[in-house]
């Protein structure tokens, strides 16, 4: 009775996410969620070990090195300014003194580059090689040395999303080797307002396309949002992976986070009731 009701659960919600992507003129690539305990995949469908480029939830581990370097030093500090020259495509908000808080609210792509470039190369690749995050490579554009530039955009780092959910059960965890501030700071500007569901979400999203030279395409755009939810005290880390196959609006990673928030109570609740079981 709990496998056929368990198999019910893994099947509507996944047709819930199939039903939400073609509404958009997008493709579910991958949707992944694990038990942060345990590790235990409760959710898997599509392809979820192909390596694409994480694009803005690469910010989830640069708060962690931002933080632990001492580069940053809470949510409100330090306060940067916009200079002109600096990425600003994403509109006014991207052009005002930005703090930590603001970076991850409104995903500052020249906030970013700033603490790669405070980190330096050699401190950058360390923490990218012991956070064992994807390819590790963040060498940057072909021959053009630019990683602390964005390596993670459309460049020469790649990530699956289930390599994604492996990163954030070491984060939830804390069995990165950075600091508890670091941890605290980046659970703090990762929370997502999403009271209505009755969970506590954080997550980043993430916005890119094909290729490895920082071109994006909007007619081939990948919508991620990855992060963890919390409810009485148990945890789900998940990945979310869609592709648009036209341009379309708001930008895929908007939308990847709006369709799995929808799902997560009930994921939640499926998860929260296999834990029962597990114990009667």
């Amino acid at each position: 009775m709990r496998m056929k009701w368990q198999k019910n659960w893994i099947h509507g919600l996944l047709m819930a996410f199939t039903a939400g992507s073609a509404a958009a003129s997008s493709q579910t690539l991958c949707t992944i969620a694990a038990d942060a305990s345990t590790g235990k995949v409760l959710v898997q469908e599509g392809d979820c070990t192909t390596r694409v480029t994480p694009a803005s939830t690469f910010k989830i581990a640069l708060s962690l090195m931002g933080f632990d370097s001492g580069i940053l030093q809470d949510g409100a500090s330090p306060s940067m300014l916009y200079k002109e020259g600096y990425p600003d495509w994403g509109g006014e908000p991207w052009r005002q003194p930005t703090n930590p808080e603001r970076w991850m609210k409104y995903s500052v792509v020249w906030f970013s580059q700033q603490i790669a470039r405070q980190l330096g190369e050699s401190r950058f690749q360390g923490y990218t090689h012991a956070f064992r995050y994807g390819n590790q490579d963040v060498s940057g554009e072909p021959r053009k040395n630019n990683g602390t530039s964005g390596a993670w955009i459309i460049s020469s780092l790649r990530i699956s999303p289930l390599e994604q959910v492996r990163f954030l059960e070491k984060v939830v965890n804390r069995r990165l080797p950075v600091t508890a501030h670091a941890y605290d700071m980046t659970s703090l500007i990762t929370r997502v307002d999403a009271s209505d569901t009755g969970l506590e979400i954080h997550g980043k999203t993430g916005t890119g396309s094909p290729g490895s030279n920082g071109q994006y395409d909007p007619a081939r755009a990948y919508g991620w949002f990855v992060g963890w939810a919390i409810k009485d005290s148990h945890t789900v880390v998940f990945a979310h992976l869609i592709q648009d196959d036209r341009p379309t609006t708001p930008n895929a990673g908007l939308r990847a986070r709006d369709d799995l928030i929808k799902l997560l109570p009930s994921l939640m609740k499926g998860s929260l009731r296999e834990e029962s079981l597990k114990h009667q």
